[in-house]
C-alpha cells in the first residue's frame, strides 16, 4: 500500500525533516517502494530455516584475555585537547 503525502509529512515531522513539496512526493515514492520490498520478504516462506543471530562462527579468533599494565592518568590525557583536574574537558552537547 502506497504511503500518503500527508504520511510522508507527518514522518518528515517526527525527524524534524523540512520538506518541499517535491521532496515529499520523492520520499513518498521511494518510502513507498521499500515498504513494498519489505512486505514481499515478509512472505517468503522461511519455515524451515533454523534462527540465527549473526552470520558469523560461534567462535572468532579472538588474543587471550591476559590482563596488563594500564595507562597512567598522565598518558591517558597526555594528547587530550582540554583538561580539567584528572579529566577529559569536552564542550557540552546538551543545551540544557
Amino acid at each position: 500500500m502506497p504511503l500518503t503525502q500527508k504520511e510522508v509529512s507527518d514522518i518528515a515531522h517526527l525527524a524534524r525533516l523540512q520538506l518541499t513539496d517535491a521532496e515529499l512526493a520523492l520520499f513518498r515514492d521511494q518510502l513507498s517502494d521499500i515498504l513494498a520490498y519489505a512486505d514481499r520478504l515478509a512472505q517468503v516462506d522461511t519455515a524451515g530455516v533454523a534462527e540465527t543471530s549473526a552470520f558469523l562462527p560461534d567462535s572468532a579468533p579472538l588474543r587471550e584475555d591476559i590482563p596488563g599494565t594500564g595507562l597512567s592518568n598522565k598518558q591517558a590525557l597526555g594528547n587530550a585537547v582540554s583538561t580539567e583536574g584528572r579529566q577529559f574537558k569536552v564542550p557540552p552537547v546538551l543545551d540544557v
